[in-house]
């Protein structure tokens, strides 16, 4: 085992490394690979415990409203008022909802396969929605745990299609309330309903083929159409709760991208996302995505387009196009070149540290941050650049939080520095940590050194 390399994997493509974690690692980039196989996900999707669902939260959500609507009723009783419980479901509603945010991200602490979780963030931010009202409040954190980290051992046209299908999305960017102009629901509003072009949008522009990959508003408008009829159901018991609407559906042929698609309905919509997704402009826009938040904000063109060779050839799948990353030697240059983001920072300390559980909890302590998660408030996602995250007041924040954490920290401090970085350690900082006026402040010290930072 190339134990530096070993430390380079735990640390730059995983949350850091532990003394049990390094003994693992007997080849780096099998270590890495093994963790996106259909098998690991599973068996990592199981631990998890997932015990909430787009088609729950679409139910209360909708039990809620009516609630609603029956409290704001003059003729009703105040007992009858009393008994709508409209509060209660909301309250049962951002409990759960919260829940499993918390426990997803105690789960990455803990868990034996943080590449996969890297991954799972990664393509969480990538397909980015945020909490802006109380149904988006109850099914967001449902789109990366039932649409995109069951999907990462497949072809991006797979998550593509669960993603853009997933209610969350469609709720987000307001597509089920899309209607064909020509289409039986369109004639019959006379006007008044029409097409919502958000998601087909933001699928070209962030999801797919990129910002200035040539494709005009006349493909947008086009896609927008071909997509119409895709709405929420929470009866629906296949595809979380997605059901498509054919008397809302634009009627016929759409020409996307250069592509004319004749066939009409759901399969409409399904084959361009899949053209979309096996695009080279997309594979362009994806895997230099993942290069800039992998291994350097400047992505390395000949990692990227190694990568896009890969995906032509694969038809997009991801743990082979990720398997091209891997096998360039500038991805395990010792140079730490990516700044953490509040979420790999906390998540990476709690591992370090052994810290199970934090006060404030853990998505608190990220809006202390500031990467509070599904709040990016733009269906472009966080960013992911230092020059973003390492600004004065960002970087106080991190110190007064590491200072507050390491005050519950059990290690002894150089030991829990040797064990996470190894020989990413520097001379410099083991320095400071030995002269330090306390065991709190030796922690802190590590917490804020610049290789504990980067990766």
């Amino acid at each position: 085992m190339n134990l530096d390399q070993a430390f380079i994997a735990a640390h730059r493509f995983g949350f850091g490394a532990s003394k049990k974690l390094i003994k693992q690692i007997e080849e780096p980039k099998v270590w890495l690979l093994n963790q996106v196989s259909p098998e690991n996900i599973t068996a990592e999707l199981g631990m998890l415990d997932l015990d909430w669902t787009s088609q729950q939260a679409i139910q209360a959500m909708a039990l809620y409203r009516k609630q609603k609507k029956l409290e704001k009723k003059p003729s009703e009783s105040s007992e009858n008022m009393m008994m709508t419980g409209s509060d209660a479901t909301k309250k049962a509603v951002n409990k759960q909802s919260m829940k499993l945010v918390n426990r997803t991200i105690s789960h990455a602490i803990n868990s034996e396969s943080p590449f996969y979780w890297r991954l799972v963030d990664f393509f969480s931010n990538h397909f980015s929605v945020s909490v802006n009202g109380q149904n988006m409040r109850a099914l967001a954190p449902l789109l990366e745990t039932e649409a995109i980290a069951p999907n990462i051992s497949g072809y991006f046209s797979e998550m593509l299609l669960a993603v853009e299908s997933h209610p969350a999305m469609l709720v987000y960017l307001n597509n089920e309330q899309s209607i064909g102009p020509n289409s039986k629901a369109g004639l019959r509003s006379k006007g008044k309903k029409g097409l919502n072009e958000n998601l087909a949008r933001e699928i070209m522009e962030l999801h797919t083929l990129g910002v200035g990959a040539g494709y005009d508003q006349a493909d947008v408008t086009e896609l927008a159409r071909a997509i119409t009829g895709w709405g929420v159901d929470g009866a629906a018991k296949l595809n979380s709760g997605f059901q498509f609407r054919a008397g809302l559906h634009e009627p016929g042929s759409r020409n996307v991208f250069g592509k004319v698609y004749r066939k009409g309905g759901v399969d409409q919509g399904i084959k361009i996302l899949k053209d979309l997704a096996e695009n080279p402009k997309t594979a362009e826009h994806v895997s230099r995505k993942l290069v800039t938040h992998f291994i350097n904000d400047n992505a390395p063109q000949v990692i990227v387009d190694e990568m896009v060779t890969v995906w032509m050839q694969t038809k997009g799948n991801i743990p082979k196009v990720i398997s091209a990353m891997l096998e360039s030697p500038l991805s395990w240059s010792d140079y730490l070149a990516k700044f953490k983001t509040p979420r790999e920072f906390l998540i990476s300390t709690c591992r370090a540290c052994d810290l199970k559980r934090l006060k404030p909890d853990f998505v608190k302590s990220l809006a202390i941050l500031g990467q509070q998660p599904f709040s990016a408030g733009s269906p472009a996602g966080y960013k992911d650049t230092q020059e973003y995250w390492a600004g004065p007041r960002a970087m106080m924040g991190r110190i007064e939080w590491a200072e507050h954490v390491s005050k519950f920290v059990k290690k002894v401090p150089m030991d829990l520095a040797q064990q996470a970085l190894g020989s990413l350690l520097d001379e410099r900082t083991a320095k400071a940590m030995s002269r330090a006026e306390s065991k709190q402040q030796a922690v802190t010290l590590f917490l804020m050194s610049p290789e504990f930072q980067k990766r």
